[in-house]
């Protein structure tokens, strides 16, 4: 008797399943599930999920955890020809367990950033992997080209691009003080949820400091794509530039 094996989750496309039994209009239900990633639509066994529905939420579930604790593909760091610097993070487990330290460089590598990178710039580009490096590999060479073209065509000087490995967002703080920067933007992968394991955010402040409640900081978030799209979300932070510097200030008190 030969083997039957089941379908690879992953690989079924749900937009417009519908898994209710006897739905009154499926029409309807597949029209709604195009809306959302929400998981409606799904029917019931009893009380509980359809073993359908649970496969899949785990499989969404492994891909975030996935995405925690994935990392940086060098080759799209190098390519870009980003500096890289490190937090006192020492490995994933600690990153993934100690957040405070994801905010800090050693006074060592504060120097070598003095060092080595543009001072007094008016915009700053710093990508980090966060909890999420899948999204930096799926994004970064879409969205940073984008805002490096745009910025230099605007006439503004750009500052040199940092990679910082297992960094916070509060690292764009120090690196903005370090440099002097104008506006300060920082690439980071999401937190994952269980829709996408690419989500990048932007977060993008004027002045940039450590003495800056986060309520300063201005951010584009859920970008991927099948979210805000890389390029599309290049051309929104160039937008907001032109706001910050104009306006001299982000976060809540930035008036769009």
């Amino acid at each position: 008797m030969e083997k039957e094996f089941i379908e690879d989750i992953s690989l079924i496309d749900y937009t417009e399943k519908v898994l209710v039994d006897n739905p009154h209009d499926s029409e309807v239900c597949r029209r709604l599930k195009k809306t959302t990633n929400s998981r409606i639509c799904i029917g019931r066994a009893g009380d509980r999920y359809k073993t359908e529905t649970l496969l899949k939420f785990r499989a969404d579930h492994a891909v975030a955890m996935d995405a925690v604790w994935s990392f940086i593909d060098e080759s799209v760091i190098d390519e870009l020809e980003f500096f890289k610097v490190q937090t006192l993070i020492e490995d994933k487990e600690q990153y993934i367990t100690r957040p405070d330290l994801g905010r800090m460089f050693s006074e060592e590598t504060i120097e070598v950033i003095k060092n080595k990178c543009i001072h007094d710039v008016d915009v700053q580009i710093i990508a980090t992997d966060g909890l999420s490096a899948h999204a930096i590999n799926a994004n970064l060479s879409n969205i940073y080209p984008i805002i490096v073209d745009e910025v230099k065509a605007k006439g503004l000087k750009l500052g040199t691009p940092i990679f910082v490995k297992f960094g916070r967002v509060a690292t764009m703080d120090r690196i903005s003080e370090a440099l002097n920067a104008k506006v300060t933007i920082l690439l980071v992968g999401e937190r994952p949820g269980l829709a996408t394991g690419e989500s990048m955010s932007s977060y993008m402040g004027f002045e940039a400091s450590t003495l800056k409640p986060e309520s300063q900081r201005t951010v584009i978030s859920n970008i991927h794509k099948n979210g805000t799209p890389a390029v599309e979300a290049g051309a929104q932070i160039v937008d907001l530039i032109e706001i910050m510097m104009e306006q001299e200030k982000s976060g809540i008190e930035l008036k769009i």
